[in-house]
């Protein structure tokens, strides 16, 4: 997943947001303002309707990041790196570099979120409760009593139980599935064999999802889920991106374990370097129309990489501006490239590819260039030496 927009740092963790975080954002808001909120207090006027709606989405945002960071800090504290959260339509997500050392490590991160989530709901609902002033009847709280401040607290600590619970759907990689991943390896002691049967696990939660939501959008009415068109369609796309995520989640273990021990130097190869002195129209004709290679590390006179340029770059660059503009002036410099260093093994590539989104990471050697790594090696190398599943 790509980084989004960068909007702070939480204990040295930075917090990205993707842009469609815009959608489930605007879709909470709608659903409370137009439908609960009205339903549960019909005498508020539109602008308070709204403006709670408002809040008590933004508060659930808050509460996501929340979970996610208990993840990242239970890591961290496990010895587990975590680069960045970045939150989405469908949650969010701790970016963990490498999996944990030993399946304990894999249960109490995967608990954190759940259990922060508990908390987060089992908290608003009673500061909900403290807050009504009314009566309680026999069916329960009766929610026209509460004030502004109780049903959002109301509504956001039910909704937080209800994350904790579906988080615990024993689906890989829900937080679960993680769990019985980590039961799984304890029991084993195969990491990857509980891998694979947690992933088959996550992508059968999947299936039920995505037939229940169909059901649903056809006007079943189906058990605890409910029924309804919009309802059905997103739990569809919530079994979806489940069962993409599971198979993902997969291939990705596999592929970094396969590639632990495959030092750098035997997939990288070595390329054709430019100057950064070079003109972009001198670029185009000796090189970009010359050879299949895409991209050209810029380096100076001792070899010491400076940057990348690439066909992107050039057309950037207004047609008649490449006789005057230099490849220094076009090219990606060196501090915004993701780079990896001669030593490390091919693992480490594929987390930087997966990380940066880029095609390609120059390979260096105390500053020094060595040569270019790129995406499609990588893959080439791996469907040649690791056996497909079965």
């Amino acid at each position: 997943m790509p980084y989004g927009l960068r909007i702070g740092r939480i204990f040295g963790i930075d917090i990205h947001v993707d842009w469609s975080l815009i959608i489930i954002f605007w879709l909470i808001t709608l659903s409370l303002a137009t439908a609960a909120f009205p339903l549960w207090h019909p005498a508020w006027s539109p602008a308070v309707v709204w403006t709670v709606a408002v809040i008590a989405a933004l508060l659930f945002l808050v509460s996501i990041l929340l979970h996610e960071l208990s993840h990242a800090l239970v890591a961290r504290q496990k010895g587990i790196p975590i680069s960045r959260i970045t939150l989405f339509v469908f949650g969010g997500m701790a970016h963990m570099e490498g999996e944990p050392r030993d399946w304990r490590a894999e249960l109490w991160v995967a608990l954190a979120g759940p259990l922060t989530s508990l908390v987060i709901g089992i908290g608003c609902s009673f500061a909900a409760a403290t807050l009504w002033r009314g009566a309680i009847s026999a069916d329960g709280v009766a929610l026209g009593a509460l004030g502004p401040a109780a049903t959002a607290l109301a509504w956001l600590g039910s909704v937080n139980i209800m994350i904790a619970l579906f988080n615990l759907v024993p689906g890989f990689p829900l937080d679960g599935g993680r769990v019985l991943r980590a039961s799984l390896w304890g029991a084993t002691g195969d990491l990857r064999r509980a891998t694979w049967w947690a992933t088959n696990a996550g992508r059968v939660v999947a299936w039920l999802l995505m037939i229940s939501g169909v059901a649903m959008m056809l006007g079943v009415r189906v058990p605890v889920l409910g029924t309804g068109f919009i309802g059905g369609l997103w739990m569809t796309l919530i079994g979806w991106f489940l069962h993409s995520a599971a198979v993902a989640a997969w291939v990705q273990m596999v592929a970094r374990q396969s590639l632990q021990d495959v030092p750098v130097a035997r997939l990288m190869r070595a390329v054709e370097s430019v100057r950064a002195d070079m003109t972009l129209d001198e670029l185009v004709d000796r090189h970009l129309l010359t050879s299949d290679q895409r991209a050209y590390p810029v380096v100076d006179s001792e070899g010491g990489l400076m940057g990348l340029i690439c066909f992107q770059d050039v057309r950037r660059v207004p047609r008649e501006r490449w006789a005057t503009t230099r490849v220094a002036e076009a090219m990606t410099p060196q501090d915004r490239l993701a780079i990896v260093d001669a030593r490390a093994d091919a693992a480490d590539v594929l987390m930087k590819l997966g990380e940066r989104d880029v095609a390609q990471v120059p390979v260096v050697d105390k500053g020094r260039l060595r040569g270019l790594i790129r995406r499609e090696d990588v893959l080439r190398w791996l469907a040649l030496h690791e056996p497909l599943p079965h």
